[in-house]
């Protein structure tokens, strides 16, 4: 679906040229161990303007108000959960690794952004269920045209998340 709609629709990041021969994404294979269950304890609601990566410098209004634990390979890691202030609202998450800018897009991918439908909702025991196998790049990794949150300082993983949308 989402190689349809940059292959083919008006607004995709693909300029236009590039669509006629678009391959397709290249994406990790599916590997189980990285959908895993996050605890979710509440944070303090934070107002954060996230840089964008525009060449404007400007920014996007997000509140944090949550923090997901779990591991990656073992590791324990956590990443802040924001609430998008602006056009549409809902969560957001998003992160880079340690395969970011070699592997996959350097500034970073997505995992949760519920105003585009990817929420994959709650585990029966109320943990929240991230499967960064479907974690894909930003319209901007394709296109300058498009400007993108960047993924803040909090939500950036030493470890390597190696599923999802790959780059390049």
């Amino acid at each position: 679906m989402r190689d349809d709609v940059f292959a083919t629709h008006p607004q995709s990041p693909i300029p236009g040229p590039a669509r006629s021969g678009f391959p397709g994404l290249p994406y990790f294979d599916y590997d189980p161990a990285f959908r895993v269950l996050a605890d979710v304890e509440p944070a303090p609601e934070e107002h954060y303007d996230i840089a964008t990566s525009g060449e404007d410098g400007g920014s996007y209004g997000f509140t944090r108000f949550g923090v997901a634990r779990f591991a990656v390979g073992g590791a324990p890691v956590s990443l802040e959960l924001y609430w998008l202030d602006g056009y549409g609202g809902g969560l957001f998450l998003p992160f880079r690794d340690a395969t970011s800018g070699k592997e996959t897009y350097g500034a970073e991918r997505y995992v949760l952004h519920t105003v585009k439908g990817s929420d994959l909702g709650q585990a029966p025991d109320g943990r929240l269920i991230l499967d960064f196998n479907f974690a894909y790049n930003p319209s901007c990794a394709y296109d300058p045209r498009w400007v993108c949150p960047l993924a803040p300082p909090p939500n950036r993983l030493s470890v390597p998340v190696p599923a999802g949308e790959r780059y390049g």
